[in-house]
């Protein structure tokens, strides 16, 4: 059972990608475990990627894909996997399709958990902090007792971070946007993309996933 997990910012997907390893067992791979491992390890594709990092650059095509095939060939994976976070780009699509083929494997299905941007502005944007001690709040999941007073110290004077404006939210979940639309595309051309409504309860959500897995 290889799967790929895709979603946006605030979709939910960490909760059901640790839920999906929690019920299979099987290994979560996310690029930036791959990465951290491969440069903890000093292996050469880790070294590389380091070289890159280090001066602030993105790390090339190659050496991305690179580890993710050392990732994927080990043994720990034979009875499945869950990969986040990669691919990409169509170009990491289409070079993975070719890793699992030297592999003798093949993705089972995509599972995109999908909620409505609206939505997710409201999740992401809804956050906001105290001035005066830093408790952090959310207008929806998490409000004060007392609308306008801080629960921890009492302070008035409230304050949001730059990323969480809506504005700012807005625009990377736009770029989030453009980058997977040709890989839900792709997967879905190949009859592989399952599509999930992911504006519910977190265990209805689930359900769908487990029905889509069995």
């Amino acid at each position: 059972m290889n799967l790929i997990l895709m979603g946006l910012p605030g979709a939910g997907k960490g909760t059901q990608a640790e839920r999906i390893i929690a019920e299979y067992n099987i290994p979560h791979i996310s690029t930036g475990d791959m990465f951290r491992a491969a440069m903890a390890n000093e292996t050469a594709l880790g070294l590389e990627a380091k070289s890159y990092m280090d001066k602030g650059e993105l790390v090339p095509d190659a050496v991305t894909n690179g580890i993710v095939k050392e990732r994927l060939a080990e043994p720990d994976t034979d009875k499945g996997f869950l990969l986040d976070g990669f691919p990409r780009t169509l170009d990491q699509a289409e070079a993975l399709d070719q890793m699992l083929k030297d592999l003798g494997k093949e993705i089972d299905a995509v599972i995109e958990i999908h909620v409505p941007e609206e939505i997710l502005v409201d999740r992401l944007a809804g956050r906001y902090m105290c001035r005066t001690c830093g408790a952090t709040y959310h207008k929806v999941f998490n409000p004060t007792t007392v609308e306008g007073t801080c629960d921890r110290c009492g302070g008035h004077d409230f304050y949001q971070r730059e990323d969480d404006k809506p504005e700012t939210v807005k625009n990377r979940l736009a770029v989030n946007v453009k980058s997977s639309e040709p890989i839900l595309a792709y997967y879905k051309e190949k009859g592989l993309l399952q599509l999930i409504d992911g504006n519910r309860e977190i265990d209805a959500v689930f359900a769908d996933v487990k029905n889509i897995i069995e």
